[in-house]
């Protein structure tokens, strides 16, 4: 792995055995559909998912904006429960369908996104933009304070690509994971993050400060 590894453990994909019966399906999802008879089980979901789908709103909106982006995706989620499926591909993961709802949310205040990656820019928050590689780039870019290439590179990319490349980068999505997220085929998943990346490589001269190991070349 490289600039954007964590070191926690990355997550087992979250699917649903094939018959998609409550009994089959991962724990995520079993909770979400138990929950439609019980929506008090829902509080599971809110407090194992929280925090990292605030860190990701946050480090694309700020702070503020990204608790309340978090906050509006699990409004959204559980109204829509009832739609939640496990029988489709990709169908199952509730991980994924929350950082798709939270991506749909956060477009809706793309303008303002872009506007921030130019602000952080212009304001060269971090002195040793030179140094990237470790997990210190993972607190900077989920603080807010991205190198400021970087902050340029996102600014300018498509909102497609850039959703893409953070849902990888930032919430760690495995291609699998990003294509549940988004509803769009694995090989468009790769397409996107390739075009993303080579942006971001023009930008810091060859190197790549979000390229994490996902399994895929």
């Amino acid at each position: 792995m490289t600039a954007l590894d964590a070191r926690r453990p990355r997550r087992a994909p979250a699917g649903a055995d094939p018959d998609g019966s409550p009994d089959s399906v991962n724990p995520d999802a079993a909770a979400l559909l138990a929950s439609r008879a019980d929506p008090d089980l829902f509080a599971v979901l809110f407090d194992r998912y929280f925090a990292e789908l605030r860190n990701y709103a946050a480090s694309r909106l700020g702070g503020e904006r990204g608790d309340d982006v978090a906050a509006e995706t699990f409004l959204v989620a559980f109204r829509t429960r009832g739609r939640f499926r496990t029988d489709v591909p990709g169908g199952g993961n509730v991980r994924a369908w929350l950082y798709g709802i939270a991506t749909n949310l956060i477009h809706r205040q793309r303008r303002d996104e872009e506007r921030r990656y130019r602000a952080l820019a212009r304001a060269c928050a971090v002195a040793d933009r030179g140094v990237f590689g470790d997990d210190a780039t993972v607190a900077r870019i989920t603080a807010g304070a991205v190198q400021p290439a970087l902050a340029r590179a996102l600014a300018a990319l498509p909102a497609r690509d850039r959703d893409v490349l953070l849902l990888t980068a930032v919430a760690q999505l495995d291609y699998a994971e990003v294509s549940a997220a988004l509803g769009v085929p694995p090989g468009t998943v790769g397409s996107r993050l390739t075009r993303a990346r080579r942006a971001v490589r023009e930008a810091f001269g060859g190197d790549d400060p979000t390229r994490i190991d996902e399994g895929q070349p």
